[in-house]
Parts: C-alpha cells; structure tokens; sequence
C-alpha cells in the first residue's frame, strides 16, 4: 500500500510542470502505472491524487452501491469522468491540466499535502488555511483513535 506523507511545496514551471515529491514517486508501485490519477476534489478547493491501484479500489467500491443509486451518477462523473491519470517525466515531474489548477486557485507555487493512502494539491495560503481550521476542529473534538 502507497503511504503518502508530510507536505511539500513545489514550483510550476513555465510549460505548467510540477516535481511530484520524491518520497511521494518513492511510494508509487509502478508496475500498473508509472504516475498519479488526479481529480478535482468535490469537497476543498484542491486537486485529489492518489496512485491507479487505489483508483481501482474506489471502482471497486462504487460497484457495490445500487446501480440506480441517486448519487452513484454524480459521483462517478466527478471521480472517473474528471480524474486523468499522469505519467511522470524523466525527472518526477507532471503536468497538472489548466482546469484543475484554476479549480485549485494555484498559479505559480503547489503543496502536496500526504494524506496517507492518498494526497492532496493546494495553494499554498489556501492549504495554510485549511490546516488551520483543521487543527482547530481537532482540538475542540479530540478524536479517539483506536489502534489494534
């Protein structure tokens, strides 16, 4: 299983390329697919990213909801219909399509943001924002976590 850790901020350069960070590459089995799958999030102003093999999980999963599922149709459309797999370049890097950089609000610098079995692509003062408010979500709740 690919683990997606900690955040990195990278610069776009001038043809729309991004170095995905080398421990992200690191943990990205590339026997399927030498790449990522991305699509814009339908919860935050980021880019969601996550390796093929666990976009084949998520089909999987979207198999066992009813087929007349009200929101299955919504939800394919914006997983499958608007993800786009991206091969790396020689040098780790990828380039991210014109739609979900403006979806995202990122111009000219992106952070990768881990999130375990997936990660995220922000702007940089957007995800400053968001991590805020999620500690401070966190410290009001003070989740539980049972391990084992």
């Amino acid at each position: 299983m690919s683990l997606f850790l900690s955040s990195y901020e990278n610069r776009l350069d001038t043809k729309g390329r991004i170095s995905v960070p080398a421990s992200f590459r690191a943990s990205i089995p590339t026997d399927k697919f030498a790449g990522v799958v991305l699509y814009r999030s339908f919860t935050s102003n980021c880019i969601e990213g996550l390796t093929m093999a666990r976009m084949e999980q998520l089909a999987a999963a979207t198999d066992k909801m009813g087929v007349f599922d009200s929101g299955l149709d919504d939800l394919t459309a914006m997983l499958f219909a608007d993800a786009r797999p991206l091969a790396f370049d020689v040098a780790g890097r990828i380039v991210v399509p014109a739609d979900m950089l403006r979806h995202a609000g990122i111009t000219d610098r992106a952070v990768f943001v881990g999130r375990g079995n997936s990660f995220q692509i922000w702007e940089p003062a957007a995800f400053r924002a968001a991590q805020e408010q999620s500690l401070r979500n966190l410290r009001a709740a003070r989740p539980d976590i049972k391990i084992g």
